[in-house]
């Protein structure tokens, strides 16, 4: 029988799942049948495999055959019948909603059918743990070659491939490195950002977890461009796995002699170490990074000094994100001008998403620039959940913007997003659907940065706060006429005159949501409405007799026991005592839940007197 190999994702999400525990049964099922095959079963067995909403997900090769949602019971028949008969578990396979046919290979699932992997291009598929592994896939031959060529050399294909950093500026990596070695002074530092902070977003994580050496070969192959000896990776402190991840591929590159003192005995020197985050959100920002490697508050500088002038210990310094570095080895490798055939002429090669929200399929996927966000919506993720109505996509986290519906033929790229009001960003993907309240998201972004804002700066500072508290009064029904001015007014303070590109970004949830979604603002502001039905001070909740079948499923789960009926007869609510609270919505299979406006004046009159407000039953009798 030939060999086997049973990879098993051990990302966070499917490690949540149970894929740990899972890999471990494999393990014990294949020892008891005496079956020909090897289980991965380290602590982080695989990286991600991306598919997160099926995990776990098992994968076993040479066959490629890929069984979703996997549980521990289920791994005594998979090595049954499976490894040992060659059948396969029809239960187990992926079947695509849209024509019901199953998935064996996973090239038969459109989720990775239409994805272009280079920085994922190992993640999911070895062991992290095991550097022989990373070699054997042609790990460590760029870094080989890198070595024969010169600084210029290097430099030139990194230019020919036209590679924009992917941490969310999008400036040219080549032309960072070229002007670093433009400056005489000495020593240089090169640095990865690993600071992934932005709500929904995993990408970094999943690629120092899943494949820690593709980031240490590209920034070594960096340090040999730049004339750098040093190195720091900066990983996120709550990334426990990447943490361990790395530290382990470190150690064994520098065994092997691919760091260190005298790098596979060319002489040339690199040490590299991992630095904790300092836990802020502001760290993520380049200046307010090297602080917090210095030991130091992390709050950042003005960016008329360039870091590549002055960076860490104000020596010149390189700094790129995870997903840069782990696509250099691929253009020295294949050359720059292979890489630049991806994409689009001025956003060439991939960008990895965490592609999050109300999708059907959520997950890690790696796309060419210029895909629209409509293929990466619905022909990878599959769509929107219950099939409901897209209302907005996230793009770029806390700094980006929410676009609609009318732009998802829009190409995915740094400068069109931008044109729009949004922004690339790390790679953060929110999807959203019509029971999304944008007044609501905007505001929850507006906290989050309040409580991130390094306070360094007053119209960061200040100008969060203050729209914050508009935004708080407006969700629930306090909201005044001139407040959206006001939003408007403030955000371009901000876009103007904070220190850092986290300030000056910050606006753009709110910006952005008012320039696609301005009367959902003069609906809660007008109308004491909110439409999604999302903010309970403006929502009460009526159910449509049309609609109601009586199954009572909301009976059971409303916290004030508002709602009355019996049997399979129509059911009502008492709005003078419904909270708005959405669990009766959340819980009806036939959507008979309807969301009706609720006045501050009605609402505390509903609370005293029943003169005031007739009930949905009365009204509906009537």
């Amino acid at each position: 029988m030939t060999a086997k190999r049973i990879l098993v994702c051990s990302g966070p999400g499917c490690v949540a799942g149970g894929s740990l525990k899972l890999a471990d049964n494999l393990r014990k099922a294949i020892a008891a049948c005496g079956a020909d095959a090897e289980v991965c079963t380290d602590v982080v067995n695989t990286g991600c495999s991306g598919m997160c909403e099926l995990g776990p997900i098992v994968r076993i090769m040479p066959d490629d055959i890929m069984y979703y949602q996997v549980r521990p019971k289920d791994a005594e028949e998979i090595v049954r019948e499976t490894i040992v008969r060659g059948n396969i578990i029809g239960r187990m396979l992926f079947r695509n909603p849209l024509n019901g046919k199953t998935a064996v290979h996973q090239d038969e699932n459109p989720f990775y059918a239409k994805q272009t992997k280079i920085a994922l291009r190992n993640t999911g598929i070895i062991n992290p743990r095991n550097i022989d592994e990373y070699i054997e896939r042609g790990g460590y031959e760029a870094l080989k070659k890198a070595l024969t060529m010169t600084s210029d050399e290097i430099i030139a294909e990194v230019d020919a491939s036209r590679l924009r950093g992917r941490g969310g500026a999008g400036f040219p990596t080549g032309k960072k490195w070229r002007s670093a070695v433009a400056v005489p002074e000495n020593p240089k530092y090169v640095i990865c950002n690993g600071d992934e902070g932005d709500p929904g977003a995993f990408m970094d994580g999943a690629i120092l977890n899943g494949d820690p050496h593709s980031v240490i070969e590209g920034m070594v192959i960096c340090a040999l461009a730049i004339g750098s000896e040093r190195g720091y990776l900066y990983i996120r402190d709550e990334y426990v796995l990447a943490l361990d991840s790395m530290k382990r591929a470190l150690k064994a590159a520098e065994e092997r002699g691919f760091i260190g003192e005298n790098i596979l005995g060319s002489g040339r020197k690199f040490i590299l170490t991992v630095v904790r985050g300092g836990g802020a959100f502001v760290c993520g920002e380049s200046t307010a990074l090297m602080k917090s490697i210095q030991g130091e508050v992390g709050e950042p500088r003005a960016k008329y000094i360039h870091s590549v002038e002055r960076g860490l210990w104000d020596k010149p310094t390189v700094l790129n994100n995870v997903e840069t570095f782990a696509t250099i080895p691929v253009i020295i490798s294949k050359g720059g001008a292979e890489f630049a055939k991806i994409g689009t002429e001025n956003n060439t090669g991939t960008k990895v998403f965490a592609l999050v929200g109300k999708v059907k399929h959520t997950g890690l996927v790696e796309v060419p620039m210029g895909i629209t966000l409509r293929e990466l919506i619905y022909g990878i993720g599959g769509g929107i959940q219950g099939d409901r109505p897209f209302k907005a996509v996230q793009t770029g986290g806390p700094s980006g913007g929410s676009l609609p519906e009318e732009l998802l033929d829009l190409p995915i790229d740094f400068d069109t997003l931008t044109e729009y009001g949004s922004m690339m960003g790390s790679g953060g993907m929110i999807v959203m659907d019509d029971r999304t309240c944008m007044v609501e998201f905007a505001r929850y972004y507006v906290q989050f940065l309040c409580g991130e804002s390094c306070g360094k700066c007053t119209p960061c500072r200040e100008g969060l706060r203050h729209m914050r508290d508009i935004l708080t009064n407006i969700c629930a029904g306090r909201g005044r006429e001139g407040d959206i001015e006001l939003l408007e007014e403030i955000g371009h303070m901000m876009q103007d005159c904070s220190l850092c590109a986290l300030g000056k970004s910050a606006p753009n949830p709110v910006l952005s949501s008012i320039r696609y979604f301005r009367e959902e603002f003069e609906e809660h502001i007008k109308k004491y409405y909110c439409r999604a039905g999302m903010c309970p001070e403006l929502t009460a909740f009526r159910i449509n007799k049309n609609r109601c079948i009586g199954c009572g499923r909301c009976i059971s789960v409303c916290p004030t026991g508002v709602i009355s009926g019996s049997g399979n007869g129509t059911h009502y609510i008492d709005i003078r005592a419904c909270v708005g609270c959405g669990a009766c919505r959340d819980i009806c299979p036939v959507e008979a839940m309807e969301t009706i406006p609720v006045s501050l004046w009605s609402r505390s009159m509903m609370k005293g007197s029943r003169a005031y407000l007739r009930t949905a039953k009365q009204e509906e009798e009537e």
